[in-house]
């Protein structure tokens, strides 16, 4: 990871070429996760399922750290930060998003966690005092209409199916739990602790409790011995949960929490496009005007700000 010259968490003046490589990275590896959420449902329990997922991601993760030659020792008080990212970020929300993905679909759940950008506004001016943009803003609530308008007939249709309330209840909560986890990740940032390491120590925090959810829940330890499971397991736990992870997160120090939160507002667009291609998804008008809508909002949110 290249080193940033800006304090952590504070807003640049500029966006540059490994930033935006960072920002395709999330944008893609998190895009394509949700069809592997998906292959994660049915005979193995959800928190079991997420258990898995970051076990593996954690012993990667102390991998590279070890390798790297980042610090593994810290402060209690910022294990108490680890545990508090590992709850959030690697616990709470990937549960949440699991157990909504029983009764809602994947669109929507990408949907709803595109939410993130806006939340991510909100949390950043309560917790840590940042101005909210104008532009930012803006930018953000026209990709939030443009996701929409992009699955509207699934947004309009998930009222009449059974449970669906309760999936979109999950989805918010997993939501929040993300976005809370961010600004905790961005306070860990501020002490100049590595990425890597907190990440790492993050992981650990969260497959710990993980493993205390399953044994209280009494599930069975098992893995459903499948090549979809298995394949959908190892890019989960690798490609979405390390390699993306370490993009978002130094997106977050980079960009600030709002803007590092806008690439939720483009996962559905992946999702869409694989679905596309999977799944034969057709497309139409409307959901061709909230591309657009979504796209524009992302070149608005990351627009260089005028100088003054």
């Amino acid at each position: 990871m290249s080193q940033v010259n800006a304090m952590p968490g504070a807003e640049p003046r500029r966006v540059e070429g490994s930033t935006i490589g960072l920002y395709v990275a999330t944008v893609f590896l998190w895009g394509v996760s949700w069809i592997g959420i998906r292959a994660q449902l049915g005979v193995v329990a959800p928190e079991m399922s997420v258990l898995w997922r970051f076990l593996l991601a954690a012993l990667v993760m102390w991998g590279w750290v070890l390798a790297s030659g980042n610090p593994v020792r810290f402060a209690w008080s910022d294990h108490l930060r680890f545990l508090g990212t590992g709850a959030c970020l690697f616990c709470c929300n990937f549960v949440c998003f699991y157990y909504g993905g029983l009764t809602v679909p994947s669109g929507l759940l990408s949907v709803v966690f595109s939410l993130a950008s806006i939340f991510n506004l909100v949390l950043s001016a309560v917790v840590l005092r940042q101005r909210i943009e104008a532009r930012v803003a803006l930018g953000g609530l026209l990709g939030a209409v443009g996701i929409a308008l992009l699955f509207w007939p699934e947004i309009a249709g998930a009222g009449a199916r059974q449970g669906a309330l309760v999936g979109l209840g999950f989805c918010v909560m997993g939501t929040l739990f993300f976005c809370s986890g961010n600004m905790i990740s961005t306070l860990v940032q501020r002490r100049g602790i590595p990425l890597l390491s907190a990440s790492a120590w993050g992981m650990t925090y969260g497959a710990c409790l993980l493993a205390l959810l399953n044994l209280v829940r009494g599930n069975a330890f098992i893995i459903e011995p499948t090549a979809k499971y298995v394949g959908s397991l190892l890019y989960l736990a690798i490609g979405a949960s390390v390699l993306a992870f370490a993009s978002y997160l130094t997106l977050l120090r980079r960009l600030g929490a709002a803007r590092a939160g806008y690439t939720t507002v483009l996962f559905p667009i992946i999702a869409l496009g694989v679905s596309t291609a999977v799944e034969g998804y057709v497309w139409t008008p409307l959901a061709i005007l909230g591309v657009v809508a979504a796209l524009a909002g992302n070149v608005l949110v990351l627009s260089r700000p005028a100088r003054t």
